[in-house]
């Protein structure tokens, strides 16, 4: 009886002591993130995110993944950008971009093509609420991501078109970035030959344009 008892406890310590080992591992886990959930980022923009005129991996999207990679943030990128892409298409888009990738962050970046041509800035405005109250309705956090028109298309174009992304993030409280190509500016050295999209080399630049709006929404 008396080893049978002994027996018993000596199962019972090493079951405690498995158990231990099994919380420490799991402590040790969550602490380095390994336990982390991966975000699911989607990108729905134009030419510019689309990396148009740029060799496969330089464009800034592919370069958020390398520092998402680098700053062991888990999340999955998904661009769904389009070369040529308006609003009206990327909220005639999102739906099934939605439903498909189920995402925690949506990036939207979209509005330069319909402000080159022309585009009321009332339509394109109704666009970008549209797309960012569905993707808040899915359950996603969203960023905006703004452009700017040239000096040429008139002070009341330019400055109107520059409000809608700040009127469509504070209606949806959304992340904002207001002009992604604001710090290469006029800088011709930093844009093809087009005049319209910025070159490799100007890429890091604009990753480093939308990386703190970005990753306050990762946290």
């Amino acid at each position: 009886m008396i080893v049978m008892m002994t027996e018993q406890r000596a199962i019972q310590n090493t079951l405690r002591f498995v158990q231990s080992l099994f919380m420490v591992a799991l402590w040790a886990l969550a602490s380095t993130g390994a336990l982390a959930k991966s975000s699911q980022i989607l990108v729905v923009g134009d030419s510019i995110s689309a990396g148009y005129g740029l060799s496969s991996g330089e464009g800034w999207v592919d370069l958020l993944t390398k520092k998402l990679a680098r700053e062991k943030i888990p999340a999955d990128l998904i661009n769904a950008s389009i070369s040529g892409d308006t609003t009206a298409g990327g909220l005639s888009r999102l739906p099934a971009l939605l439903a498909k990738h189920k995402p925690t962050v949506v990036l939207i970046e979209l509005g330069g093509n319909d402000g080159l041509r022309g585009s009321p800035v009332a339509t394109a405005k109704a666009n970008l609420l549209k797309m960012a109250q569905m993707s808040k309705a899915s359950g996603a956090k969203v960023l905006i991501v703004g452009m700017q028109m040239p000096p040429n298309f008139g002070a009341t174009y330019t400055a109107q078109f520059e409000a809608m992304y700040v009127d469509v993030a504070k209606a949806v409280n959304a992340g904002l970035v207001p002009a992604l190509l604001e710090k290469i500016g006029t800088d011709l050295s930093k844009f093809q030959a087009d005049r319209i999209h910025p070159t490799a080399a100007a890429q890091p630049v604009l990753l480093d344009t939308v990386w703190p709006a970005l990753v306050k929404l990762l946290k």
